[in-house]
């Protein structure tokens, strides 16, 4: 299908392709949602053979069209679409969902031409809200993003974070492409085919609206030829009928999630297989941003000071953007809090105010870092928990992400447990691919801030609210995996890993030990993932016993990363994990850590303890 443009029946010739292929891999996998693509095929053959404009050959070319499957169980459909465009043969195709097959039951980058991982509903218009962020105020590029939802996807509120959020900021370039079959997982979905009820809340929040018969080539060909003039982002509202075009699976309430009963049968009513090849246009080549850079030229502090870690994130972040150009900062309306604000001023194009909307803000992260952009994301600590299915799903997609947390653990003081960050370690831990940074002064947070930059995969850094001492040199350096020994001898009886706030409770509690004749070691464990596993077990084996101390629950923090890279130790030394003891409530910070049972007092005791009962 190539040289003038494909008449209507080749365009319902073309959906009928995608049908025949949607189940016949389905068939082969014994597995995958056969109905999802059926319903969705006409709204794909029109946009692959007549709007998407993709250079198949060169998925990194800048100015491509983006298109994203956000109800990614549809895979098979877009499968089909790359077999159409000529990128996958029959054989790869019918590999669908089998071991060691790029064709995974729900689209991820092993796919050259899939740039997220969707697959979590409720993901792939945020992520698109990103892209279209990065076409219209970082690339400046006329590239359009595609997006290919369904609507029960449509109750997710993080689907109305984005809606709002782009039709604020008037992105045109992005399309959603809505998929009201009515028919959800286990039933009807909310409002079935009334597609009045989006259209209204969608016009109300900025976006153009076009009601389509799902199944009409030609009113979807009309449909996509008004987004592109509309000034406005644009929903598709596609009303089609689940499994279309195969009688014993179209309209069925039990048919989702499974290959038709009967392949030959429902081959040969959607009229037998074609061999239709769709030749797609490429839009002309762009040359994308350069990102030159320069040194980095970090800010330094003198060991004495008292500064807060999220103030030398904050002052971090201005001179990588001073430096990199590629860097871009979002907020969640915290930026005075987390000291992004810094960078917002001095860095105001590539700032991006998301407002209390954590899902939107990192799945705009997302689609940024796939366009070659490196995000920094900051909000407190507790409220990257709102965003943890995003956090996951671009785990997942082997995203780069730069995420922060201020406000961390009880030590921010009276705002009481509802701002505190103590979940925060365990939760990022687990994430495949993740780092776990927590500095504990400011030239450790400036020197790991810069490094996140460069580092592939989830990175997380913990900051602090309150100010603390500086004990670093600024050119000392702290690479991933790292730690810092102190008070370190050939006698010590005790170690102590610490990290953050806690590093100068346990360097206080270390003294105290000293002058009573006991001596102690005291690791700051910076980077809690990966952890300087060789430093602990060498500590441990030398002084037979190890004492962690968090801010953060005792559950699937620091305490229990130590004790992970103590299970291969030769000898098992006595471990005592001190983290926050019981819920928090309003009080100053000093009287948080002690209350919490984290502070110099606290860690004295687990250490008298500790040595009564050799």
């Amino acid at each position: 299908m190539s040289g003038p443009e494909p008449s209507i029946q080749e365009l319902s010739e073309l959906g009928q392709q995608l049908r025949v292929d949607v189940v016949r891999c389905t068939h082969k996998a014994q597995s995958g949602h056969a109905t999802s693509g059926l319903s969705a095929a006409d709204l794909m053959a029109v946009l692959l053979a007549r709007h998407l404009r993709y250079d198949f050959a060169d998925p990194h070319e800048p100015n491509n069209d983006r298109l994203i499957f956000s109800k990614g169980h549809a895979s098979p459909l877009l499968y089909a679409m790359f077999a159409a465009a000529g990128t996958i043969d029959d054989e790869e195709l019918l590999s669908y969902r089998t071991l060691g097959s790029r064709l995974e039951g729900h689209p991820t980058p092993r796919l050259p031409w899939v740039d997220v991982a969707t697959g979590s509903l409720g993901q792939g218009l945020p992520i698109g809200v990103g892209f279209a962020l990065a076409g219209r105020y970082l690339d400046h590029l006329p590239y359009r993003v595609w997006v290919l939802c369904g609507d029960s996807e449509l109750a997710e509120g993080s689907m109305w974070e984005a809606f709002e959020h782009a039709g604020q900021n008037r992105l045109d370039n992005l399309t959603a492409v809505i998929d009201v079959n009515a028919l959800g997982q286990r039933g009807p979905t909310r409002y079935g085919w009334d597609t009045t009820v989006y259209a209204t809340r969608l016009r109300a929040l900025g976006w153009h609206t076009v009601d389509v018969d799902g199944h009409d080539p030609e009113q979807i060909d009309r449909a996509y030829t008004e987004a592109a003039e509309s000034g406005e982002p644009t929903a598709i509202l596609a009303r089609t009928v689940k499994g279309k075009g195969v009688s014993a699976v179209a309209g069925a309430e039990d048919a989702h999630g499974k290959p038709v009963p009967d392949l030959d049968e429902a081959v040969a009513e959607l009229g037998g297989r074609r061999s239709i090849t769709v030749d797609v246009p490429a839009r002309a080549p762009a040359g994308g941003h350069a990102m030159p850079g320069e040194p980095v030229k970090l800010p330094s502090y003198e060991p004495g000071q008292e500064v807060a870690t999220r103030t030398a994130y904050g002052e971090a972040l201005v001179a990588l953007g001073d430096a990199l150009p590629d860097v871009v900062v979002l907020d969640g309306e915290v930026s005075d809090s987390t000291r992004a604000g810094y960078f917002a001023r001095a860095h105001p194009d590539r700032f991006f105010q998301c407002y209390i909307a954590e899902q939107q803000m990192v799945a705009a992260a997302v689609g940024m870092q796939a366009r070659g952009w490196t995000p920094y994301v900051a909000t407190f600590a507790a409220f990257l928990g709102r965003a943890y299915d995003f956090i996951r799903m671009a785990g997942v997609g082997r995203a780069d992400l730069q995420l922060v947390g201020s406000h961390a653990g009880v030590s921010i003081g009276k705002d009481g447990p509802s701002q505190m960050g103590l979940e925060d370690i365990a939760a990022f831990r687990p994430i495949y691919g993740s780092t776990v940074l927590y500095p504990c002064d400011a030239n450790q947070t400036a020197h790991l801030t810069s490094t996140m930059a460069a580092h592939p995969g989830i990175c997380y850094l913990r900051t602090t609210r309150g100010a603390t001492p500086v004990i670093y040199e600024a050119e000392r350096s702290f690479p991933v995996g790292g730690s810092c020994v102190h008070r370190a001898g050939e006698n010590d009886l005790v170690a102590i890993v610490a990290a953050g706030i806690t590093v100068h409770e346990a360097l206080k509690a270390a003294d105290h030990l000293a002058e009573q004749g006991v001596p102690a070691r005291v690791i700051d464990a910076y980077s809690v993932k990966p952890l300087d596993g060789e430093t602990v077990r060498d500590a441990a084996a030398r002084t037979g016993r190890v004492i962690t101390v968090e801010d953060h629950w005792p559950t699937g923090g620091l305490g229990d990363a130590v004790l992970d890279a103590l299970t291969d130790a030769h000898a098992a030394p006595r471990v005592t994990k001190l983290g926050v003891a019981s819920m928090p409530a309003s009080a100053e910070p000093d009287e948080q850590l002690h209350h919490a049972g984290i502070d110099s007092s606290a860690i004295i005791d687990a250490a008298r303890a500790q040595l009564n009962q050799s």
